[in-house]
């Protein structure tokens, strides 16, 4: 899919050019700078490491800052830069977690901090495999669109993990760069490795209501909200772009998208989980 390579530490050289693309931290400053290269991209995550990705997404090598462990670059590549190098292969990727139910998958596409990772490990928990957490690759099987499995773990902040009592389920070392804990699949955790049919999204709200809330997004709501929770990873490539949306058109005209919103207490989760299990349930594969 993507062939990744690690070369030996090294410091990150200044560059004398601007970024063409910045994500920011929400305190501020850049968490991830994106650059030209001859021949692709180069993706610096400073004091971390930087990636180089080949142009058509195809390779991607590693230059960790020094100190920098395995496990802290591993977990870079496959929840930040994977995503935008699959991207680059026209592949659609979303910012989004999913689930398995009886008949295909879920997916719950939101930014950060609106509860997706929540939501999956609270399915999780009371036994519906997750397929990711984060990253949701979209592959397509004859006329239906398919989730693909994920790397078999989902990262949550402290106090969704300790109201889920997550503490019980295994832990991958900590990293210094997040106090989110990164949770590994196991018998309490469990986690779907084959590939789904999407069954239907449901868009996360800002979790002002104060019961679940569901309303049905028009084709063109969804074609929005689709591509605001896309890894794109040239944001300046008209051709690229334009290709893009006409994947995502026929994506949101086939797939029933939802706006979900529901109360963000932890006492609710529950509750959610139920409301969402019974609306999914009555879904059969689009076609």
């Amino acid at each position: 899919m993507v062939d990744f390579q690690t070369q030996s530490a090294c410091l990150q050289e200044p560059l004398s050019a601007a970024p063409f693309h910045v994500w920011d931290l929400p305190g501020g400053g850049g968490w991830a700078l994106f650059y030209r290269r001859p021949g692709g991209f180069l993706l610096r995550f400073p004091k971390l490491a930087d990636f180089e990705i080949s142009a058509d997404g195809n390779g991607v090598v590693c230059a960790p800052a020094p100190g920098v462990t395995d496990a802290a670059i591993e977990h870079l590549f496959l929840n930040q830069v994977l995503p935008l190098a699959l991207s680059k292969q026209g592949k659609l990727v979303f910012h989004a977690s999913a689930v398995e139910m009886a008949s295909g998958a879920i997916a719950f596409p939101a930014p950060s901090g609106r509860g997706k990772s929540t939501l999956a490990a609270g399915f999780a928990r009371r036994g519906q495999r997750f397929l990711t957490d984060d990253g949701l690759f979209i592959g397509r099987q004859a006329r239906v669109f398919m989730v693909e499995a994920s790397h078999a773990s989902l990262r949550l902040w402290e106090d969704s993990t300790d109201h889920l009592r997550a503490d019980a389920w295994e832990s991958a070392p900590a990293l210094s760069y997040t106090t989110k804990t990164r949770l590994l699949a196991g018998p309490d955790l469990p986690h779907c490795d084959d590939r789904k049919p999407l069954l239907a999204a449901y868009f996360l709200g800002e979790g002002m209501a104060e019961a679940p809330q569901l309303r049905r997004l028009t084709e063109v709501e969804a074609l929005v909200e689709w591509a605001k929770n896309s890894f794109l990873l040239d944001v300046e490539d008209r051709s690229l772009i334009s290709a893009h949306f006409d994947h995502l058109a026929a994506f949101a005209n086939q797939i029933p998208c939802y706006a979900l919103d529901y109360p963000r207490r932890y006492e609710e989760l529950p509750r959610t989980i139920e409301f969402i299990c019974r609306h999914a349930d009555s879904l059969s594969i689009p076609e």
